[in-house]
């Protein structure tokens, strides 16, 4: 099971904290599989990186013990604490780190701000920006803009695409927004 963080930031089940966060449930030790305790542990340690922006994307997908972390942040020091926390975690047995450091460059930063700018100040979109962790994240690579993340609506998903699409220097967009289900 593949999970995004920018999806999963707005599914309810992302719920998990304190020390009940590090037991597994009555489930998980009787049967001997991690089930969905690891999977809530990881979207929640990962979610509470404290340098974890609208400008990373992390996913993560859960085989047995083995944790699998991939996706694409802007800082190097985001790929080795997502491994670290990750492998705090109770019932990991082993983190596979295949996330991308994406490149150090000027305009880039001068496009994740711009883009940034166009879909969260645009009057259909405003109110994904009030959330904590906004749910449209913004990866760019050498000019080329990828969105990632969760919309309420087909129309938002478009919306978003056409104004990214408007930032001046940008190559391509790639629109990877899933629409939320009823």
């Amino acid at each position: 099971m593949l999970c995004s963080l920018a999806l999963a930031a707005s599914a309810p089940s992302a719920r998990a904290s304190g020390p009940a966060s590090k037991r597994k449930s009555r489930d998980d030790q009787t049967s001997g599989r991690p089930g969905g305790y690891l999977v809530r542990a990881v979207r929640h340690q990962l979610l509470m990186l404290p340098y974890y922006s609208v400008f990373d994307n992390i996913e993560f997908s859960v085989d047995g013990y083995r944790v699998t972390l991939s996706g694409e942040v802007v800082r190097p020091t985001l790929k080795s604490d997502a491994e670290n926390v990750v492998k705090r975690i109770e019932g990991v047995e082993r983190v596979v780190n295949k996330i991308k450091v994406l490149p150090a460059s000027f305009n880039d930063d001068r496009i994740r701000h711009a883009t940034y700018r166009a879909i969260y100040r645009h009057p259909v979109l405003n109110r994904y920006a009030l959330q904590s962790v906004p749910p449209i994240h913004i990866i760019v690579d050498n000019g080329n803009v990828t969105l990632v993340g969760v919309v309420a609506n087909e129309m938002d998903k478009n919306v978003a695409y056409v104004q990214a699409n408007s930032v001046p220097e940008v190559f391509s967009v790639t629109n990877r927004l899933r629409v939320e289900k009823d």
